[in-house]
């Protein structure tokens, strides 16, 4: 298996590349140019490095010396991302990633904005539907909620 780290402030081109190009693969053809905008800001270099010093938690795995997987805890208490490389997925790299940050959770539970295509799998880490789909900034989203333990 990979080894999964704390991200730093080096990680953060490879972190952003990851993120969109899972992004691209499976979430943006579904969305309105609005919402691959909003999600390209968002997964940009500079905001993660904002978010990294700030009170999220990052992790990243990293295979043969290169970042194909990263995590990002918000406030203890959100999963504000979870992507895996696509030439990567299917080899439980995003469920590893997942474990490894729950020790960090702070609250009796956890939430996630999970994309429409990722729900089948945060049901599978243990998450359940929370109200119904909603859209920010032309993200579509399900809301989900699991126990942190």
């Amino acid at each position: 298996m990979p080894r999964i780290r704390p991200a730093h402030v080096d990680d953060l081109p490879a972190i952003s590349a990851v993120c969109l190009a899972a992004f691209t693969a499976a979430v943006a053809p579904s969305l309105s140019a609005a919402g691959i905008a909003t999600f390209g800001s968002v997964a940009a270099a500079e905001a993660f490095g904002a978010r990294l010093q700030g009170d999220n938690y990052i992790l990243v795995t990293e295979q043969d010396g290169r970042v194909v997987g990263v995590i990002e805890l918000k406030e203890g208490r959100h999963l504000a991302m979870l992507f895996v490389d696509p030439a990567c997925q299917g080899q439980g790299i995003g469920h590893a990633l997942f474990e490894a940050v729950l020790p960090q959770v702070r609250e009796p539970v956890v939430t996630v904005r999970a994309s429409l295509n990722a729900v089948p799998t945060y049901l599978r880490y243990g998450f359940a539907l929370d109200g119904e789909v909603g859209e920010f900034n032309g993200l579509v989203y399900q809301q989900m909620v699991r126990a942190a333990t």
